[in-house]
């Protein structure tokens, strides 16, 4: 049985220190991103694909859902998947990184690193996404019931749907920034992830307001296109991630890369 002394030293729920990087760093990390897509295209392409389905899936189920509370769930949803399987493309660049050359088993297999840490996220994101549904059924009753509702009429609805919508997309984006990368590099516990990723998010709040455009501008831009525009932005999104990871997240040792 431990003792009272050992019980002491273990540490739960950790917080790695963060550099203090520019407001406009993202923009960095994009073109890393694309530099990844170059050496890596056709992988970069099969993941491209898989990443594609899930909008298209997404976009079905709103459509034939007949109701219009779905759609900022929806696209909650898209996010917390998204980022739950980018590690395959993050281990792409980090095999880059390092020298290597990056193979389909291997990323497939980086999914899996730290299996306690990833189920404890994906069991997080799917509380929040429960609460996010919920919530915007509540809201939802807000809606007025005449057939062409006036703006006045909408005032209640709308406000009070950007208000909660804000709230929780600022809470998933914190937590998701970097957990993913951190759990993948350095299989640690969910939490120590979590708490160094609001860390490092509350830290950089202009690049991460820059970096959090950018990506609602792509994704955007994705569904505007049908889908079909996630080819290369999903990839480009989770090499460009993977790359502010290491430029904020400290390291003892010097990764000797970017």
């Amino acid at each position: 049985m431990p003792t009272t002394r050992s019980l002491d030293r273990v540490e739960f729920a950790r917080c790695f220190d963060s550099n203090k990087i520019s407001a406009f760093a993202p923009f960095h990390w994009l073109a890393l991103g694309f530099k990844d897509m170059a050496r890596a295209p056709l992988l970069s392409l099969v993941y491209g694909l898989v990443f594609t389905l899930i909008p298209v899936a997404i976009m079905w189920f709103v459509l034939n859902s007949g109701s219009p509370h779905v759609i900022l769930p929806a696209a909650v949803a898209f996010a917390l998947i998204g980022s739950s399987f980018s590690a395959g493309l993050y281990d792409v660049a980090w095999e880059l990184e390092k020298g290597h050359q990056p193979t389909l088993g291997h990323s497939l297999k980086s999914m899996f690193r730290n299996p306690a840490g990833e189920w404890g996220f994906a069991v997080l994101l799917l509380v929040l996404m429960i609460v996010w549904m919920r919530l915007a059924a509540l809201i939802y009753a807000l809606y007025p019931n005449s057939p062409n509702p006036s703006l006045e009429e909408l005032s209640a609805f709308l406000t009070l749907g950007s208000i909660v919508g804000g709230v929780l997309l600022v809470a998933v984006f914190a937590i998701s920034a970097f957990t993913p990368q951190i759990m993948l590099e350095r299989r640690v516990d969910v939490m120590t992830a979590v708490v160094s990723s609001l860390h490092a998010v509350r830290t950089n709040v202009p690049a991460m307001v820059v970096w959090c455009a950018t990506i609602s501008v792509l994704v955007l831009l994705g569904f505007l296109t049908g889908a079909a525009g996630f080819i290369i932005i999903m990839p480009l999104l989770s090499y460009a991630s993977w790359h502010g990871y290491i430029a904020i997240i400290k390291t003892k040792k010097p990764r000797h890369y970017e």
